[in-house]
């Protein structure tokens, strides 16, 4: 067998095997046969066992709760972050009712919303519970006072939203909302809860995140949602079939909180750093008639303290954005075990699109400049290869003339010596050939990582029918064009004379075409793009090295010996007649 058809298959096997490890397919869990079911207004959803002087917290009558500070009626607020979020609170519970970002778009071309809407009963974010059952009811039926009118619109200045609330039972509570456009995707957070001056630590529900809890499925990089922690300098991501075992997370966190491909709802909390006490709840709603369950996580905190000043952020995992707000929060982007090399392609990718604007574009354009830079590796493997291809016949020579012995046979020593010899003589390494190609592969793997979790790519458009570089071709031309110029770059290749050698070659192209039929039009296009430039580099490197020698041909001693040998049989078959 030919080493560079080898060396192909190695390859081709490599970039199957390395995809898989990098972005398996996702199975969805099986949805649990159960209905959604929240708990009663009046009842905390499960944490861990409150302080003690939470277990003692006086009992508020309802007849004697007459509220002296609240709203007249239930109203709506809504608040306006500079061009980037439109935001909804309700002066029922003083919860966040909607979260809409107008960057981004969803399936009927509105702005995002991040809250799910479609969960009775769910509870909203900065929903607050204390371990008294009464209290909890009154807090979360309560009609807080706004500090402000509502449309609220945060422009050059911080503004700060707060919800106040007191009853004659002595119950008072505190909420603080605190916005800015330098960071127009944290809300900061304050609130204060006493009965009677004494003051309390609740529990802060987020509720059902995100958005809207759909699964697809796929072999690409697209996970549902799911608990997300940066604890002890380590990122831990929990599988949704597995939160059953990390329903309670305690300890000190960086960040906590939810996430899915492209968007993060997390806690960062205020310094210095206390103990909190993280719940997480796996809610699924099966699928009614032919179409799919949803999954959603609905999680919460118990601070070991008074909560002042914490920052939640509630936005995409846009690295520049997440990196403003604070540098260890870029580590909720998976960007896979290269995330060394990911980081920086994703920088130069925005480097260029912010000379194009397109990144359909961008894209190939940064393919061009990796290829031109591996330029010189990719030369030299396909020079070490037609070396090698040059001595196949002699190759084969010397190995036809030890075919008899075994391979524990001794005299296979003088087979590798001379085999070794011929390597000496003719300036081969066996390596040569293989090695650079190998150091291209972190840099292939590095490429599929970042176009499968940027959300930069997320609704950009390339052209005409591809609307979006992070959903598949919906003609699927681009991966027939990659199968097309795949199979050519495979034609250009030096092949063995092995008829199945051959078909396996000429088989890959298909493989790979069908394998991206429903991948990112943004993958596909960087693919074809290097098959172009491959097509392209291997034209002027046989210009360089000239032709490939002609398959088969045996070395001039031994095609003589051959026809030598052919002519006395010739002959003698002549005179038996």
């Amino acid at each position: 067998m030919q080493r560079q058809v080898l060396l192909a298959i190695l390859l081709s096997t490599l970039v199957i095997v390395g995809w898989q490890i990098l972005f398996p397919p996702r199975r969805p869990t099986p949805p649990t046969p159960q209905q959604v079911t929240s708990a009663p207004s009046g009842t905390a959803a499960p944490t861990a066992a409150a302080p003690a002087e939470a277990a003692t917290v006086p009992t508020v009558e309802a007849e004697t709760a007459t509220p002296l500070v609240a709203a007249a009626a239930e109203q709506d607020i809504n608040v306006t972050i500079g061009d980037s979020v439109e935001a909804v609170f309700s002066t029922h519970g003083a919860t966040l009712k909607s979260w809409r970002l107008k960057h981004y778009k969803d399936g009927a071309g509105g702005h995002l919303e991040l809250i799910p809407s479609n969960i009775t009963g769910a509870k909203r974010p900065f929903t607050l519970a204390l371990d008294d059952a009464t209290v909890t009811a009154t807090l979360q039926n309560a009609l807080f006072k706004p500090s402000q009118s509502s449309p609220i619109t945060v422009g050059s200045s911080p503004v700060t939203l707060v919800f106040e609330y007191r009853d004659a039972s002595g119950l008072s509570a505190r909420k603080a909302f605190s916005f800015s456009t330098e960071q127009p995707y944290v809300v900061r957070f304050s609130t204060d809860v006493t009965v009677n001056d004494r003051p309390l630590v609740p529990v802060i529900h987020w509720g059902p995140a995100l958005a809207t809890g759909a699964v697809s499925g796929g072999m690409i990089y697209d996970p549902p949602p799911q608990p997300v922690f940066y604890r002890d300098q380590k990122v831990t991501r929990v599988a949704i079939g597995s939160i059953e075992q990390h329903r309670q997370e305690p300890g000190s966190f960086g960040f906590v909180g939810v996430d899915d491909h492209y968007f993060l709802a997390a806690l960062l909390p205020p310094p210095p750093p206390q103990p909190l006490q993280v719940s997480y709840e796996a809610i699924t709603i099966p699928a009614q008639g032919n179409g799919k369950g949803l999954q959603f996580i609905s999680w919460s905190v118990k601070p070991s303290g008074p909560f002042k000043d914490a920052q939640f952020f509630f936005g995409p995992k846009d690295f520049d954005v997440l990196q403003r707000v604070k540098p260890d929060l870029v580590r909720a982007i998976d960007f896979g075990m290269f995330d060394w090399l990911v980081v920086p392609l994703l920088r130069a990718l925005k480097w260029v699109n912010g000379y194009i604007g397109n990144y359909g574009w961008s894209i190939i354009a940064l393919t061009i400049l990796i290829n031109l830079a591996m330029f010189p590796l990719r030369h030299k493997s396909v020079v070490s290869m037609r070396k090698m291809q040059e001595i196949q016949p002699q190759m084969k020579a010397i190995q036809d003339r030890y075919a008899k012995l075994k391979i524990t046979d001794p005299g296979r020593q003088k087979m590798q010596e001379e085999v070794m010899a011929l390597y000496k003589s003719k300036g081969v390494n066996p390596a040569a050939g293989c090695v650079p190609m190998l150091l291209t592969l972190p840099v292939l793997f590095a490429f599929y990582a970042m176009l499968s979790v940027a959300i930069e790519l997320r609704g950009a458009p390339f052209v005409g029918w591809i609307k979006d570089l992070t959903a598949h071709d919906p003609y699927f031309v681009t991966p027939v064009l990659m199968g097309l110029t795949q199979f050519i770059q495979t034609r250009m290749q030096p092949m063995g004379g092995d008829p199945v050698q051959q078909r396996m070659m000429q088989f890959m192209p298909i493989m790979f075409a069908g394998m991206l039929l429903w991948a990112p039009s943004g993958l596909v296009l960087y693919w074809t793009a290097s098959n172009i430039w491959t097509i392209g580099q291997q034209v002027i490197t046989n210009r360089l090295i000239g032709p490939a020698p002609p398959q088969g041909s045996r070395p001039p001693a031994e095609r003589r010996l051959k026809n030598a040998g052919s002519g006395q049989s010739a002959h003698a078959a002549k005179e038996r007649k």
